[in-house]
């Protein structure tokens, strides 16, 4: 019975009958199992981290590369812009139709023509702009005889920048039968977000008349 209890000890000690060395042994291959485990685990976290950031430039980049298709005023053609880059085509279409609606109306077409001008306007140059359109509707009430045509100058080259479009034009302005021509050039200053044009001012410089 003694012989039995002992053998049962034995049985349920995983330390009897060995040096006292082994348990140490044991440990220390715990402890560096464990250790090697927490190394993995940050290679893990690590890795994951470099992937995000891989995936985040990558998406950031197709974001700023995406072609998005604006087609304005019913146009077409090769119309687009990347990013907040627009294509040589827009900015030319957009011009030509942006001096159109600011520089070529009568009495009869002129409100028409503001309001769809207006619908480009940045919020933030809105009411100025509509105040300068507001003032040539108030001198045509005056004068119901006055027309003006503006044409881009085929002898001197537009100007594009990032922020705006120096058009050299002229503008034909006739009133009670008397016409005037008069040469200058046309400011549109613009800004695009999202793939957005908004205009954000537009001046007259430099107008003379012809002698």
């Amino acid at each position: 019975m003694l012989f039995s209890r002992s053998h049962n000890a034995n049985a349920t000690d995983p330390l009897a009958g060995k040096p006292s060395s082994w348990g140490i042994h044991r440990y220390l291959q715990g402890s560096s199992n464990l250790f090697e485990e927490n190394r993995l685990l940050k290679f893990a976290v690590v890795g994951l981290f470099g992937v995000t950031s891989v995936l985040g430039i990558v998406i950031y980049s197709s974001n700023q590369n995406q072609r998005t298709i604006v087609i304005p005023f019913g146009a077409s053609g090769d119309l687009y812009v990347t990013g907040n880059k627009p294509s040589s085509a827009y900015l030319r279409t957009i011009t030509r139709n942006i001096v159109a609606l600011s520089g070529t109306y009568s009495a009869y077409s002129a409100d028409r023509q503001f309001q769809e001008l207006l619908t480009l306007a940045h919020p933030s140059a809105y009411n100025a702009l509509r105040d300068s359109l507001n003032g040539i509707l108030d001198e045509l009430a005056d004068n119901p005889t006055l027309s003006i045509a503006t044409y881009i100058r085929a002898d001197q080259p537009v100007v594009y920048t990032d922020r705006d479009i120096q058009v050299p034009v002229e503008k034909v302005r006739v009133i009670g039968g008397v016409i005037r021509k008069f040469r200058g050039t046309l400011r549109i200053r613009f800004a695009l977000d999202n793939g957005r044009f908004w205009l954000t001012a537009l001046t007259e410089e430099n107008f003379n008349a012809e002698r």
